[in-house]
């Protein structure tokens, strides 16, 4: 008897996750696997691919199951899945995030926005669409995205045992952390039932099945460049939003006293100053905001301000263009730069 409701020609059930570091696709591809190979007794293998083993990344992370009866010695990256996970939704402008997916495929996202708005974000036109606020319930939880990721694709994966992969949540964590186990499950169960879902069928006469897997050109005039990073986020185009987690400083003037804690503890230099005179015609500097274009998300500034000046918002589309202070980059007179 069959227990994967699909599999491409080679037998497998493929699921590919797209995040970036620090959210946990790594340990959730493990997790997912070893709940397959343990609890139904099927095959199955992960592995992840990355560059820099940093956070805010990009990160792969792929999972194959297969019957009992059919070996899996494929360790290629998933090329063309039947389910993809997308754990970061400001992926979508760097990363091709939905290459390959299948007809029937699934894409599930992290994200509080509505499926129309996902939609046109991902170019789907149609197909499933599922949606789960991982970053909301993880936050109530006081837990990880991941977990959150992990109960939506149980929900998707409906041969799946969900009780299989609470016992593993319970393997991985007691030993360790127990008073993480309750935490987790409940967040396990949280992404399981809250996940939603959409499908929009094709329109008449597009084309929906194909046989085309995505080649890399291999000619010497067309293989693309190796030891090249094209998608520089923290370089050239000084966009850190694919770094963040979902997470921003929020700044209230009213409530600052311009001590400076914020900038000493800054990584990126975010925090904008101007010099201005106090009332005693003196010149003193004074916080006029944060440019979120070179902000990661780190939230150091949040834990040293001593007033409430700078506390904790969930990143929504388009905060950080909207409260933006840019810098004012001039040379100093006489420079030689």
């Amino acid at each position: 008897m069959s227990i994967l409701p699909t599999t491409n020609q080679l037998g497998f059930y493929e699921i590919r996750l797209e995040s970036i570091g620090g959210l946990g696709a790594n340990l959730a591809g493990k997790m997912l696997a070893e709940a397959g190979v343990l609890g139904l007794g099927i095959n199955g293998s992960h592995f992840s691919t990355y560059g820099s083993e940093k956070k805010g990344t990009p990160v792969r992370s792929f999972v194959r199951f297969a019957e009992a009866d059919t070996e899996i010695r494929d360790h290629s990256p998933i090329e063309e899945p039947h389910v993809i996970g997308i754990f970061h939704e400001a992926l979508y402008k760097t990363v091709d995030v939905i290459s390959g997916l299948r007809p029937e495929g699934i894409v599930l996202v992290n994200s509080s926005r509505t499926f129309d708005q996902v939609r046109a974000d991902l170019k789907l036109s149609y197909g499933t669409l599922a949606i789960v606020d991982a970053l909301r319930i993880a936050m109530e939880e006081k837990t990880k995205i991941n977990t959150v990721m992990l109960g939506a694709l149980f929900r998707i994966c409906s041969f799946l045992d969900p009780e299989d992969m609470r016992q593993v949540i319970r393997q991985t964590f007691e030993t360790k952390y127990p008073h993480l186990v309750e935490p987790n499950i409940r967040t396990f169960d949280r992404g399981y039932h809250e996940v939603r879902f959409q499908t929009c069928p094709a329109p008449d006469g597009v084309e929906t099945e194909t046989d085309q897997r995505l080649t890399t050109p291999c000619g010497y005039m067309t293989q693309e460049l190796g030891g090249v990073i094209t998608s520089q986020p923290t370089s050239v185009l000084r966009d850190l939003s694919p770094s963040r987690q979902g997470l921003l400083p929020r700044f209230n003037q009213q409530e600052c006293i311009n001590c400076a804690a914020c900038d000493t503890v800054c990584p990126d230099f975010c925090f904008v100053w101007e010099e201005e005179q106090d009332k005693r015609g003196r010149a003193q500097m004074v916080l006029k905001g944060i440019d979120y274009q070179y902000c990661k998300g780190c939230l150091k500034c949040v834990e040293a301000c001593p007033t409430t000046a700078l506390t904790t918002v969930t990143e929504e589309e388009g905060y950080a263009e909207r409260h933006r202070t840019p810098h004012s980059f001039t040379a100093v007179e006489g420079s030689t730069m």
